[in-house]
């Protein structure tokens, strides 16, 4: 019986010597760049761009620049939409209102960045993360409408990061 649990012991010593190293093993090849990369950084100010300057403050020109020509954005409430409708859809919504305008904060260590590459050339990238939507109003503390996540696809077009593609998505009431 002795032997048995010697064996036993060593037997879950080795399993859990295997997993460990396969562990060690698999994660070089996860591809999100770290917070401190050169990358991270400039995603999280295009991401700041976009929506602190862009959706927040309904700064067109920001948008305008930032942008992709042919940009798509999928919305699990509103739907599909290009750039034109996008823009028309940001005035009409985000906008069009001061005395009620919805703002839009990061979630605080939510935002993730995958470089996209060509024959080991960055000309991409994936951002990902959660924010969640407020609402500003006259003489009130911002109030909670919605949490959702967000993937956006950053591409590198003549050294100027351009976005692409949005996907909008898990769109949850305050509660």
């Amino acid at each position: 019986m002795r032997i048995f649990t010697s064996f036993s012991i060593s037997y879950t010593n080795v399993v859990l010597f295997i997993i460990l190293i396969t562990a060690a093993c698999i994660q070089p090849i996860r591809a999100q760049v770290k917070e401190s990369s050169e990358l991270f950084k400039t995603l999280a100010d295009k991401d700041s761009l976009l929506f602190n300057q862009g959706f927040n403050r309904c700064n067109y020109k920001v948008l305008e620049n930032i942008i992709s020509k042919d940009f798509e954005f999928y919305h699990d409430v509103s739907g599909v939409q290009n750039r034109t409708d996008f823009f028309k859809a940001t005035r009409e919504n985000i906008c069009s209102n001061p005395k009620r305008k919805p703002i839009r904060k990061l979630v605080s260590g939510s935002l993730t960045v995958f470089p996209l590459k060509n024959m080991g050339q960055v000309y991409g990238a994936i951002q990902k993360g959660t924010h969640r939507f407020y609402i500003k109003e006259p003489n009130k503390d911002l109030y909670l409408t919605s949490t959702a996540k967000f993937t956006h696809v950053w591409l590198l077009v003549e050294d100027t990061w351009k976005l692409k593609t949005v996907l909008s998505y898990d769109h949850q009431g305050p509660t």
